[in-house]
């Protein structure tokens, strides 16, 4: 395999045993929907040659703002910013956050290579306060570049993307701690059983999903990320949060009634995607995370764009540059022993119900609003307590000991719209749950029959699960329930119906049974 512009920084001998060039050396395609195909087929993947003329057009085509560092910028800047240092002891940049140079098969050039790279590109985006996939990236990149000026031009370009419904890469704190909240609120939906071993042995399964995009960019093996990457960039970001959740879809099936090698449970994933050759193949794993049926690139933006808002509520911002502890504390889960108290549920329960929250509201410390022993039982005064409040988070313990509740997603004052009728309202991020005598979450599913979303008159306050959903007859203007729509001004026929409050009953997806209550609590998020 002798290929002086492709492999002057790579070590070769261990080239050959991870990477081969078996494969065609050609590709002609120009259909975005064929060249998809092939990426996830792996058309390119065993071919070193062809993988480097694709990803020089895969880059070349992708649309970057009007100034645009090329390899020249790189040729004329080098000198000034490298000096008289020599590469291996060049420091890398703030933006990074210390994140090692994965080695990726490079030889000591071109690990060294990699930091020149990286220090000219932050001399060139100061705007890229942090961004710890880059040296991933820029290393996979020098293995298909002729010189390092080929290579920082490659970068600059998916860094200088600028078409909106293209993101491709983080470059601020807030975009990756968004992305990072983005993929806890997927991993709730798509990977219960993974997350529930998540919320079991882990303190905060916020800081567990903080560590996804470095099971990709710097645990996974060369190989498999390389094949990630194919895919990555034809078709986007959303690749990524594929491949995260079936890393953590195959970590739950292997280690599932299994004792954890370490008591930090981070460790142990990054651990199992350094040996991930050991379970699943590149092929496998691409075809378990193209098997999830996940989100339209749009829900996903607007999940994104929810969790920014709620992070600069917090305080972050995107000119944030580092990761310190205070930092670090705005992105836990918010319920701690010393300021928590409910005759309901204790601290335990309660982080448990609070994983399952969407996480730009995790975020916050619960409110206490409603209580049956300190306000009675009058639902005019529980009305009272909690309009004006959302989300909710409703607490409710029966004569027979059976603790259950639900997650209210919209402000109870909208009942107020149906003229003293039972009208129903809310988003399909509502959800019901149980725990004791045993813990269960239920969800939204799809009704198909219409008939099943007409208003249920009840004769007292009830324990709900499934609920139902007001469907659009065109497929396009559908968004999924999940979404919070009315927190996104988007127009009314996309929300869902999962709530209801008359004079004389609460309604929440549908009737499970009618229990006398002893306790409720309600809380706001």
């Amino acid at each position: 395999m002798d290929f002086p512009g492709y492999n002057c920084f790579v070590d070769r001998d261990k080239m050959d045993a991870t990477i081969q060039d078996l494969g065609p050396k050609e590709l002609s395609c120009t259909e975005l929907q064929e060249l998809k195909q092939l990426a996830r087929q792996g058309y390119w993947a065993r071919s070193y040659t062809l993988r480097g003329k694709v990803y020089q057009r895969l880059i070349r085509d992708i649309p970057c703002r009007t100034v645009t560092p090329d390899a020249s910028v790189y040729s004329d800047i080098i000198g000034k910013i490298v000096g008289k240092h020599s590469s291996g002891s060049l420091p890398l940049p703030e933006f990074v956050d210390n994140t090692q140079v994965p080695s990726y098969c490079l030889n000591t050039r071109g690990e060294g290579a990699v930091r020149k790279i990286l220090l000219c590109i932050a001399n060139q985006f100061p705007d890229v306060s942090f961004c710890p996939a880059l040296p991933a990236v820029v290393a996979l990149l020098l293995h298909y570049s002729i010189d390092e000026a080929e290579c920082f031009e490659k970068a600059c370009r998916i860094l200088a993307c600028n078409d909106p419904s293209k993101k491709l890469i983080d470059q601020s704190f807030l975009a990756f701690e968004s992305s990072c909240m983005t993929f806890g609120d997927l991993v709730n939906k798509y990977c219960q059983a993974a997350h529930k071993l998540m919320v079991a042995v882990s303190e905060d399964v916020l800081q567990v999903y903080a560590d996804w995009q470095r099971w990709l960019f710097g645990e996974l093996p060369l190989n498999y990320f390389a094949r990630v990457f194919d895919v990555f960039l034809v078709e986007g970001y959303k690749v990524l949060y594929r491949v995260a959740l079936a890393i953590l879809k195959f970590f739950h099936k292997v280690r599932a009634g299994q004792p954890l090698e370490s008591d930090n449970v981070k460790q142990d994933i990054r651990t199992f995607v350094k040996d991930i050759a050991k379970t699943v193949s590149p092929e496998k794993l691409l075809e378990k995370a193209f098997a999830i049926r996940l989100f339209s690139r749009k829900e996903i933006q607007l999940l994104q764009m929810a969790n920014e808002k709620a992070l600069k509520q917090k305080g972050i911002t995107v000119k944030q540059k580092s990761v310190s502890l205070s930092k670090r504390q705005f992105v836990h889960l918010a319920v701690h022993a010393e300021n928590f108290h409910s005759e309901i549920v204790g601290v335990k329960e309660m982080r448990d119900i609070w994983s399952w929250v969407p996480e730009r509201f995790a975020l916050c410390q619960p409110l206490l609003l409603f209580s049956s022993l300190q306000h009675g039982y009058s639902l005019t005064r529980f009305y009272f307590q909690c309009e004006g409040h959302e989300p909710t988070l409703l607490l409710i313990k029966t004569t027979q000991k059976e603790v259950c509740g639900a997650y209210l997603s919209t402000d109870w004052s909208e009942r107020n719209k149906f003229g003293g009728k039972l009208g129903f309202f809310g988003t399909g991020e509502c959800f019901v749950f149980r725990l004791q005598p045993e813990v269960q979450r239920y969800e939204w599913v799809v009704i198909k029959h219409p008939e099943l979303t007409k208003p249920v008159s009840l004769e007292s306050t009830t324990i709900l699960s499934s609920p139902c959903h007001s469907v659009s007859s065109d497929p396009a203007d559908r968004l999924s329930p999940f979404l919070a729509a009315r927190h996104f001004n988007l127009p009314s026929k996309t929300e869902s119906l999962f709530m209801a409050g008359g004079n004389d009953c609460l309604i929440i997806g549908w009737l499970l049974a009618e229990k006398w209550i002893t306790g409720l609590t309600l809380w706001s998020i």
